[in-house]
């Protein structure tokens, strides 16, 4: 048994995962490639998604895998061309979320590189 905070907590929970999602779709919404990804009129919902898998990866709550069952992420963006442009925009977005969190170094790095890691599984073409 630990008296360590989980990731979730340390960085500050719910909130601080909101924060992230809201400023990456920020970008999301105006940018050409990734936007037509995204077939709903509001992101509303992509970014509900996006915070309550983030939240649960990094030892919040488990309401994704309640709500929606086991994340399968390669297979949930596989209906979509993830190439490597797309890849790279995804993270220029997700980069300035991150660094607008201003987290302590080790926390940016923890989750920066588990993000990037994740863009790269992504790539299907």
């Amino acid at each position: 048994m630990t008296d360590e905070p989980s990731f979730y907590d340390a960085i500050g929970g719910e909130p601080t995962f909101r924060r992230l999602v809201d400023r990456f779709y920020q970008g999301v919404a105006a940018d050409p490639l990734l936007r037509p990804m995204y077939p709903e009129e509001d992101l509303g919902p992509a970014a509900d998604r996006l915070t309550l898998f983030l939240m649960q990866y990094w030892g919040g709550p488990n309401t994704y895998s309640a709500t929606r069952g086991h994340p399968r992420l390669r297979m949930r963006h596989a209906p979509f061309v993830v190439n490597t442009a797309a890849r790279d925009a995804w993270l220029t977005h997700m980069r300035d979320a991150v660094e607008s969190l201003e987290l302590p170094e080790a926390y940016e790095k923890a989750l920066w590189d588990y993000l990037e890691r994740a863009a790269y599984f992504m790539v299907n073409s």
